[in-house]
């Protein structure tokens, strides 16, 4: 059966890449991004509007816009976001509150504007696009783990909540990935902003593989979906081996410490 999707941060990297398979599955997609003109990249067959996740005014629209073509939606992919990094007696309150406005409060936008649609529905799926980063927290990333943690709460928490009204919830959390997230660093610690770029870049999964692995999860109502055997291993490692976890993340600390002497 076709679904209404629509997905936030849809014209580029991971998002354009669901976009691209929510597509090839027949669903109806529905594309937010910044640009006030339909981009390029957006494929045909898909329909384009322009939202800052940080606007009220402009999640509004996006629900206006849902009704009168739609009359309803059935996936809601809140998937914009920024990367940043810093330690944390670098990093400016600036970026943090960016990062946070972004990465956390613009899902919340995004759920607490939709979710009166799917409770007259009863039905629904909300999928957060949030990260490894959000379970598994390294050093020098505290204003990006925070939020995506933030996510990942807000992700179950609501999972429990809007359950009788048979939505679903689901927070995405891959590690690293091929994509143009790292094109949205502007923070003060050039240090880790060069590790961050480093590790996106040379990762060896695409965003059409991490897509198509989402989807599978959405399909199952998996309210953590994790999308690779890195992910998978620092996950249970953290939960299982907990003294592991621990010397490795501080290895990761002091090797971060050295750099930032050099």
């Amino acid at each position: 059966m076709s679904r209404r999707v629509l997905v936030t941060g849809g014209a580029s990297g991971l998002g354009l890449a669901l976009a691209n398979a929510f597509l090839a599955r027949g669903d109806s997609v529905l594309v937010a991004d910044l640009a006030d003109t339909r981009p390029d990249s957006v494929p045909a067959g898909v329909d384009y509007v322009r939202l800052d996740v940080r606007s009220q005014q402009d999640w509004d629209a996006a629900l206006a816009h849902v009704r009168d073509t739609w009359g309803g939606l059935d996936v809601l992919v809140n998937n914009a976001g920024v990367a940043t990094g810093g330690r944390i007696d670098v990093e400016s309150i600036a970026d943090w509150e960016r990062v946070l406005d972004v990465n956390l409060l613009g899902v919340v936008r995004g759920c607490q504007t939709f979710t009166p649609l799917l409770k007259e529905q009863r039905s629904g799926h909300i999928v957060n696009t949030a990260s490894l980063a959000g379970l598994i927290h390294g050093p020098g990333m505290s204003s990006y783990n925070a939020a995506k943690a933030g996510v990942v709460a807000l992700s179950e928490t609501l999972g429990f909540e809007l359950a009788p009204w048979n939505i679903h919830v689901s927070a995405v959390c891959p590690a690293f990935f091929k994509t143009n997230l790292h094109q949205s660093l502007q923070g003060k610690d050039t240090a880790m902003e060069e590790t961050a770029v480093k590790l996106i870049t040379k990762a060896s999964m695409t965003a059409d593989e991490v897509a198509e692995i989402v989807l599978k999860g959405i399909d199952r109502h998996k309210r953590i979906i994790l999308t690779d055997r890195i992910g998978h291993q620092a996950y249970w490692a953290k939960r299982l081996a907990r003294p592991a976890y621990n010397l490795v993340a501080t290895n990761a600390g002091k090797r971060l410490a050295r750099k930032a002497r050099t």
